[in-house]
């Protein structure tokens, strides 16, 4: 059985034309299908299309309906851990992951033994130019200052066996970035390369900030390299304070202590309180994520499965 699980947020216009063009690539490859869609807080129609989907092929849908939107994050963690099938895959329901590539990736693991599949765009047209450009520029810097190499124009979409998903799962880790989780586990892995893709329908709901936010959560989650940097400053502003008070101490000895200098001064003090700020934000960004890892709050919460849209349908007195 093959595992389709696709993380849904305010995705009603596009889920029919997701499920339909996925069908119609099974039929060719014959395989026994299980859609987990995971209903992320979505605020439009969306968990009413996946119950109308569910109850078109009761055989085939499941769903989990979250009691908020928690993130995609934990969107994929909950499709991962509800998965069943030999095989399990990742997808957007915007069909930006084209289903056309499901086929290959199937052969790939079943023929020359991969572990996973996964998927990276070779351009980014379509895009804005600034939001590629962070991008490129974001897997450049975390492959260079993490231990886990990001493959550039990596997507989510990919196939793991069930060996991969099981390791995958033993990470329960709150803070996930499932890009370098996926790369972190190891395991055979081969990508496909495809050209962009526009989305079929609605809109997408990763603004720039809120992309910026997650690459800056990717490298905290997977490098020590901002620390280390931190630290340098630190000891360089040190060393710099250090020269520059003797330098200050020989002049007032030798041609007294002038009052013009002030302005330098105070530049110098603002420079030096500019970078003790910055350090102590980036020590600070780690300690926040070591309290959300100290609380143990779950990942995610369900209000709604397809077993209890069974039992309210069948059951008067629920």
């Amino acid at each position: 059985m093959l595992s389709i699980i696709v993380p849904c947020y305010n995705e009603e216009e596009t889920l029919p034309l997701f499920v339909k063009a996925v069908n119609q690539v099974n039929q060719q490859m014959g395989e026994t299908l299980e859609y987990i869609f995971v209903n992320d807080g979505s605020k439009d129609g969306t968990l009413s299309v996946i119950k109308d989907l569910y109850r078109q092929q009761p055989e085939a849908v499941r769903f989990i309906s979250f009691s908020r939107n928690f993130g995609k994050e934990a969107a994929l963690y909950a499709g991962l851990q509800a998965a069943k099938g030999e095989f399990v895959t990742v997808m957007d329901a915007d069909l930006q992951d084209p289903p056309e590539l499901l086929p290959e990736m199937l052969r790939l693991i079943r023929e020359e033994a991969y572990d996973c599949i996964g998927t990276r765009r070779i351009d980014r047209e379509g895009e804005p130019v600034i939001r590629s450009f962070f991008a490129k520029s974001f897997y450049r810097l975390v492959n260079r200052i993490g231990q886990t190499e990001m493959v550039d124009g990596a997507r989510d979409f990919r196939l793991m066996t069930r060996q991969m998903v099981d390791a995958v799962l033993e990470l329960t880790e709150y803070n996930r970035f499932s890009k370098g989780i996926f790369s972190w586990v190891g395991f055979d892995t081969k990508y496909l390369a495809y050209e962009n893709r526009e989305r079929v329908a609605g809109e997408t709901s990763w603004s720039f900030w809120s992309l910026f936010k997650y690459s800056i959560d990717g490298i905290v989650n997977f490098s020590e390299a901002p620390l280390n940097i931190a630290s340098v400053i630190g000891g360089i502003s040190c060393l710099g304070s250090l020269v520059a008070l003797v330098f200050i101490v020989i002049r007032a000895l030798v041609f007294g202590d002038p009052t013009s200098g002030w302005p330098s001064l105070v530049s110098i003090l603002l420079f030096v309180s500019g970078l003790q700020l910055l350090c102590v934000g980036i020590i600070g960004k780690y300690i926040g994520k070591i309290f959300l890892e100290t609380k143990r709050r779950p990942v995610y919460l369900v209000k709604e499965t397809e077993a209890d849209l069974v039992v309210k349908e069948t059951d008067p007195s629920f």
